[in-house]
Order: structure tokens, then C-alpha cells, then sequence
């Protein structure tokens, strides 16, 4: 892919998931830490569906599109002019990602438009399979020889402290996923250790850029949650 888009993905990471693109900082491969970048805007694409949806309907339009668009990924078409999509695409191409893992983050989406996250279990369910699997697919990227199951808890708990900042009754959860996530987190390698450096932060998301930075250094430092 030319710069072009790989920069205006980059600027919109920045802005709409600070927290995975300062994770991300640490990754000193170049092509490397595009690749998450692209990634995390494919993720952050599908969580706008339930966002600005008007109604569910339009939601799963949303959602849908994206799903035609992983049929064109996978069937070897020609991909839909959209920056998210053409980078995934070329992601998927690279690094013999699997289609189950992508699929499921779409689907995850989908349970939010019917209400379904009203309880702890469905909750970690959805977080699992979001943030979750992002993270997963992450370390993937990073060290194909990786355990990358290993990313998925710490990918979930991130994902739910951004939730829990909308459903406060969620903050236990949070804490008892982030304790599964430091120990599953110890069999990653440090270099696929990015991948969820930024769990470090689920339950610190009102702090500052600055202080974030810090407990992002020196999580990945220690190689530690």
C-alpha cells in the first residue's frame, strides 16, 4: 500500500483508540506496527455501526457490508474501495490471517444492536470476541511462533474497561479479567507483547496522555500487565 493511506489509518487510530496506538509505538518493525494499525481501524470501524446507527436496522447493514467485504478478502475479488478494507486486505494476504477470528469480531458487534450485553457472562462473551480477538490477531501479526491465545484475555479486559466506562456495574468484571490476562500474558513473547501492552490501561482510562505513556513503558518493560 502506498503511504497515503497507511498514514490517514494511522491519524485516525491516533484519534479514535489512543490506547492501541500507543501500545502500538512499541512495535519496532515498520511494516510491523501498520499492520496492527490496520487492525485496530477495521475494529474500530465495526464498533461504529451500533454508535451512529439510527436504528438497529441500519446497524446491521452497517455490519453486513463489512461482512461482503471479508467475502471479497477471502474469495480473492476485488476489495471495496474503502482505506480500512483495502488494509485489511492486504494484512490478510500477508500474513495468512484466518477468516473465523474476523468473522466473529463482526458478530460480537451484532450482539450490541438487540441489548444483549445485560449480563457479566454475556459481557465477557462480547469482549472476548472484540477486544479480545484483536489482541489475539495482534500477536499473530507480531510473532506467528507466539502462543497469540494467549493475547485473548487482555485484548477482553481492555475491551471492557472502555465498556465499563458507560456501565460502572462492570468495573469487578473488569478487575477479575485483567488477573487472567497478567498471568495468560506471561507466555507471550516480548516481541508479540504489544499486542497487549494496552490492558495495562483498562482500568485507568480517565488518566492522562502522559500518565498513560508511562504505564504503557513500563508494562512493556517488565513485559508485564
Amino acid at each position: 500500500m502506498s503511504e497515503g493511506p497507511d498514514h490517514d489509518l494511522d491519524a485516525l487510530v491516533r484519534r479514535v483508540d489512543p490506547d492501541r496506538w500507543m501500545s502500538s509505538r512499541f512495535v519496532s518493525d515498520g511494516e510491523a506496527r501498520a499492520d496492527l494499525i490496520s487492525l485496530y481501524a477495521f475494529d474500530h470501524e465495526l464498533a461504529r455501526a451500533p454508535r451512529v446507527a439510527s436504528n438497529p436496522l441500519i446497524g446491521e447493514i452497517r455490519l453486513t457490508w463489512w461482512g461482503e467485504a471479508l467475502d471479497e478478502i477471502f474469495e480473492g475479488r476485488p476489495v471495496r474501495r474503502h482505506p480500512a478494507a483495502l488494509a485489511l486486505a492486504d494484512v490478510v494476504r500477508r500474513r495468512d490471517l484466518p477468516r473465523e477470528p474476523l468473522e466473529a469480531m463482526i458478530e460480537a458487534r451484532a450482539r450490541e444492536l438487540d441489548g444483549s450485553l445485560l449480563d457479566e457472562a454475556a459481557a465477557l462473551a462480547w469482549a472476548r470476541d472484540t477486544g479480545g480477538l484483536a489482541a489475539e490477531l495482534a500477536a499473530r501479526i507480531l510473532d506467528p511462533a507466539a502462543d497469540a491465545t494467549a493475547a485473548r484475555s487482555a485484548g477482553a479486559a481492555w475491551a471492557l474497561g472502555r465498556k465499563a466506562a458507560e456501565a460502572p456495574a462492570l468495573a469487578p468484571l473488569v478487575a477479575r479479567t485483567l488477573g487472567e490476562a497478567r498471568m495468560a500474558a506471561r507466555r507471550l513473547t516480548p516481541t508479540a507483547f504489544p499486542a497487549v501492552a494496552h490492558a495495562a490501561l483498562a482500568r485507568h482510562r480517565a488518566a492522562s496522555a502522559l500518565s498513560k505513556r508511562l504505564r504503557l513503558t513500563w508494562a512493556v518493560a517488565r513485559g508485564l500487565i
